[in-house]
């Protein structure tokens, strides 16, 4: 009698030290990480750039944070699916945006929020943080359907990669933006045009690198970096002109992440898909993830 009292016992704490865990796994943040997030996201940035590539900021944020050059894209491994699992923290077999091209998803998205699309951080950050500012400031016109227009202070895309920084910094800047997303249509347009791992493409992959200089220099000038979260990212690779294939060189992306509350420890262990970019950004805000989502923050790269 004595044992089966024991062993009930022992089950019922083992029960509540599962149910305990499975709660503090789901759990967001008791309190926002950072003040502000900014999102910048370079078009056709392959992580392979990093083995040739003089990047002297992109690399000082690896250093000062953390980072991994072996997180992946979605298949395809292109542009509208990747750039919307990035932001809507799943894959296309919810969300529903197959294609590089995608305006519309062409399989029915599994749910469908306020914005009636696939619910994005920005809804997130809409409905738990209503005054919050949020913007999107992008090059590429494709990115102006995989987010909820009504949901965001700011829309504007750009003609350049030059007045689509300097629009997205001076709203952030301005507003003290809570979540901004930047997206650079470089150097995805040299890996098209002229081919991955040109001498062209290495140029654009070094002004790029430039101008996150730019953006850093901007935000501590400020003196909101010690407030403030930044992720560089892409939404894929390549190889010879093209992408949506099944190379690593096509499918492995840079993921850095710098800021307040960001760990100086080098390279993740953590094996990333685009889609935590988002659950990382609403860990980083104590933001609530959705239970449909299927990103999961990248809890390495934080000092709690």
């Amino acid at each position: 009698m004595k044992d089966l009292l024991k062993n009930v016992l022992v089950g019922i704490i083992l029960s509540v030290l599962v149910i305990s865990c499975k709660s503090s796994q789901s759990a967001v943040a008791q309190k926002p990480l950072a003040k502000h997030v900014i999102l910048i996201g370079s078009d056709g940035f392959g992580a392979y750039a990093f083995e040739n590539a003089k990047l002297p900021h992109l690399r000082k944020m690896m250093a000062d944070g953390t980072y991994s050059l072996q997180a992946r894209s979605v298949l395809p491994s292109s542009s509208a699916v990747n750039w919307a699992s990035m932001i809507m923290g799943s894959g296309p077999e919810l969300h529903g945006y197959t294609e590089w091209g995608s305006k519309t998803p062409e399989l029915p998205s599994r749910i469908l929020g306020k914005g009636n699309i696939y619910p994005t951080v920005f809804s997130l950050v809409d409905e738990q943080m209503p005054s919050a500012k949020k913007g999107v400031s992008y090059t590429w016109g494709g990115i102006g359907y995989l987010f909820e227009k009504d949901m965001v202070d700011l829309d504007f895309n750009g003609r350049t990669d030059e007045e689509t920084i300097e629009k997205a910094m001076d709203f952030h800047l301005e507003n003290k933006s809570t979540l901004t997303f930047i997206h650079l249509t470089h150097p995805d347009n040299e890996g098209h045009e002229i081919g991955h791992g040109t001498p062209e493409y290495y140029t654009a992959i070094e002004k790029v690198d430039a101008q996150v200089g730019e953006i850093l220099a901007s935000v501590k000038k400020a003196g909101m970096m010690d407030d403030t979260i930044i992720i560089f990212t892409s939404d894929h690779g390549g190889i010879g002109k093209g992408h949506g294939g099944k190379t690593l060189a096509e499918v492995e992306i840079p993921w850095i992440i710098y800021g307040t509350n960001i760990l100086a420890k080098g390279k993740l262990n953590s094996s990333i898909v685009t889609y935590d970019t988002a659950a990382t950004i609403a860990y980083a805000l104590g933001l609530k993830m959705p239970d449909f989502w299927r990103g999961k923050p990248v809890l390495e790269a934080f000092s709690n």
